[in-house]
């Protein structure tokens, strides 16, 4: 096997497939990149337990400068094969392989020779036979993952929790994520009617990972979902991602139809001011700030205190507070993600009871099409 090829864009499709590839593996092969010439393009690929990535360098792409002499495959120590191909000193380098897996790497003045293992021994790639795919734009990808994607859970005792349940059913598409503290619902309309509907769970890490590959992406994602495997086509790059087993839980009733009290205001605004009362609140034991809102006066509220520390109080601005008179407690951090989600948007909160879970939504958002859900905390 023998080729030359730009180093800076080399480096930029090792970065890609490096995502995906972990030092931490019970599969020793794995912690390798798979590199396979052909005639006509050059094939890297990562793996790990989660996700695949699959990237491809055609000959007729100028910006790669590829020369292809003999095809033939390999797998290189992707992080120590990655720091070489950084540290060259020429704009171009030449990789040869000898016949016991020997790679021999040439720029300019510099030579590396470092071992490698027979590709055949690496595990095969998975098959995805779909008979439908989904066009997703890559903006709105990325907006409903970072709108959800935060509410996973990080604790392996429920797996199904640490995904995101993604349900395709008449040209809705559904993201949800729960920890059983908080959950996080995001529904958008596809312009394409799909016929074949989808009901699965992808791991949060996976969909973390998909999110941060598109930023820069122009042309519609492309998915297909086959038995216990999705895969996110994108450019030049072909992304797995296994499926996690179990029934998500039923989230629809989690979310309170009717409330007692409610308030409306501006996401930025509001938390700017969990941020400072969780300055105090973080010095706790417990990590509560208090919510206060009294209609009848127009008065809202948010407080804090530490007894070690001290006490924090500030006056919430808002647009709209109507209902009952109520006092809540809540995890700021909660909040403050939640907030995070909607940006700068006008957004209205509504609670039922001082124990009850109290939704934030788009103000006007009467479908629930966006739904930010948390759980209050008991300080009494």
């Amino acid at each position: 096997m023998k080729f030359t090829i730009n180093r800076s864009a080399f480096i930029e499709q090792l970065n890609n497939v490096l995502r995906a590839i972990s030092s931490k593996t019970t599969i020793p092969i794995l912690t390798g990149l798979k590199m396979v010439v052909s005639k006509d393009d050059i094939t890297l690929t990562g793996s790990n337990a989660d996700i695949t990535l699959e990237s491809k360098i055609s000959i007729l792409d100028d910006k790669y400068a590829l020369k292809i002499d003999k095809p033939g495959a390999i797998v290189l120590p992707a992080r120590f094969f990655n720091e070489i191909i950084k540290k060259l000193p020429d704009d171009t380098v030449t990789i040869t392989v000898t016949n016991n897996f020997e790679a021999q790497i040439t720029s300019g003045p510099a030579e590396f020779k470092i071992n490698g293992q027979d590709a055949n021994n690496y595990p095969p790639l998975p098959e995805v036979e779909a008979e439908q795919t989904i066009e997703l734009a890559p903006d709105m990808l990325r907006e409903v993952i970072s709108q959800t994607v935060f509410a996973v859970s990080n604790q392996e005792n429920r797996p199904i929790l640490t995904g995101i349940h993604i349900t395709l059913s008449n040209k809705l598409l559904t993201l949800v994520a729960t920890d059983s503290h908080r959950l996080a619902q995001r529904q958008v309309e596809l312009a394409d009617d799909n016929s074949q509907a989808y009901d699965v769970v992808l791991p949060g890490k996976s969909l973390t990972e998909l999110s941060r590959m598109i930023s820069d992406e122009k042309d519609n994602v492309k998915l297909q979902i086959a038995d216990n495997l999705a895969l996110f086509s994108f450019g030049n790059t072909h992304f797995y991602s296994r499926l996690l087993d179990g029934n998500y839980p039923e989230t629809s009733r989690l979310i309170p139809t009717t409330s007692d009290t409610q308030i409306e205001l501006q996401a930025d605004q509001f938390l700017a001011a969990i941020e400072r009362a969780s300055l105090l609140s973080h010095e706790s034991r417990n990590n509560v700030v208090e919510l206060s809102l009294n209609p009848a006066e127009n008065k809202a509220q948010i407080s804090g205190d530490s007894p070690d520390v001290g006490f924090v109080e500030e006056a919430v601005a808002n647009s709209q507070l109507s209902g009952k008179e109520l006092e809540i407690s809540f995890n700021p951090d909660y909040m403050k993600d939640a907030l995070r989600s909607f940006g700068k948007a006008t957004i209205t909160m509504s609670f039922t009871s001082p124990l009850r879970p109290f939704t934030l939504v788009p103000s006007g958002d009467e479908d629930n099409n966006f739904v930010q859900l948390i759980t209050p905390v008991r300080t009494r």
